[in-house]
């Protein structure tokens, strides 16, 4: 079995390095492809030992799985490049935000009757091979490629398959989730800092603590509320903290984000569907098709966004 991925970013970095460090694929045996040489996390795949091209069309000749992991626009243009290369061996799986299985095999199967594709959202402690992935399965997908792609994402983590119409609420909960918990550690580091701890050990203990309390959630029977309630004396410090936490709308904040990040995943596949393309989009890619069969603009529109890019560097 050999994997490809699609955009070299960190979420291919992390899965490629997350793969190799469970020994489920050895590095010589993944292909990854972008047309930003110049990434640090290209560079940490170079240094993986991983195959690395600017060749969407190579990183689909080389592989069997291959991940699509790249911003949810840009995923109809790569669908319209590297539609004539899937083969029935191809095990199509999607990692971009809101795009749906019935989009990609819409497109892959003007080129191909019955393309296997999966989607899947995950997040980056892949790397650390604590992830938390969930899956859903297309069409055609069979039970054994189910089993294939459940046998890899277990290895970097927890793997469940759902109904895809779960997928964007866990996007906004487990996908997104890491940058809610770096930030609350950066936010405890901070106290401790303002209390007189060095920063380093600062963050290590907020870390630790936190990795504890997840640790006890997963280890355990009781409710997170019961677990706090055990961390809280009558009258004692932790009380008095948890009054100003709620009196901050804490509990609220998170679940806000949670929502907001679910809607605008939504928002991601409406962009998707309509193939509109960014200036930063078109930056970023060198997909030929791109500028060229964008229906979204026309050539006036083009020339518009072209001259407003070159109006603004002026600036």
């Amino acid at each position: 079995m050999s994997v490809g991925f699609i955009g070299a970013g960190q979420l291919a970095y992390a899965l490629a390095r997350g793969f190799t460090a469970a020994g489920v694929i050895a590095t010589h045996k993944i292909t990854a492809s972008s047309p930003d040489t110049g990434l640090p996390t290209v560079t940490g795949l170079r240094k993986l030992g991983v195959n690395f091209t600017t060749s969407n069309k190579e990183t689909v000749k080389n592989s069997d799985v291959l991940f699509l992991a790249v911003k949810p626009h840009i995923i109809p243009f790569v669908l319209d490049e590297i539609g004539p290369d899937i083969e029935n061996r191809h095990l199509v799986v999607s990692c971009a935000a809101g795009v749906t299985i019935q989009s990609i095999e819409k497109k892959l199967s003007l080129c191909h009757l019955a393309p296997k594709v999966m989607r899947c959202m995950t997040n980056t402690p892949v790397v650390v091979r604590e992830g938390a992935t969930v899956y859903a399965t297309g069409t055609h997908a069979k039970v054994e490629d189910s089993m294939l792609l459940e046998q890899l994402m277990a290895s970097v983590g927890f793997c469940i398959e759902v109904e895809e119409d779960l997928i964007d609420a866990v996007t906004g909960l487990s996908g997104s989730g890491p940058a809610y918990a770096f930030t609350a550690l950066d936010a405890l580091a901070d106290g401790g800092v303002k209390m007189g701890l060095p920063r380093r050990l600062a963050l290590r203990l907020g870390a630790q603590a936190l990795l504890g309390a997840a640790k006890m959630v997963l280890d355990s029977e009781q409710h997170p509320g019961q677990l706090k309630d055990n961390v809280c004396s009558p009258g004692g410090a932790t009380i008095h903290a948890l009054h100003v936490m709620e009196s901050g709308g804490f509990r609220s904040l998170l679940i806000n984000a949670v929502e907001t990040s679910c809607i605008r995943t939504r928002e991601l596949q409406c962009l998707a569907d309509q193939e509109k393309i960014s200036p930063a989009a078109i930056k970023k890619t060198t997909l030929d098709k791109v500028l060229q069969e964008s229906t979204s603009f026309g050539v006036k529109g083009r020339i518009s966004l072209l001259n407003s890019k070159g109006t603004n560097s002026k600036n």
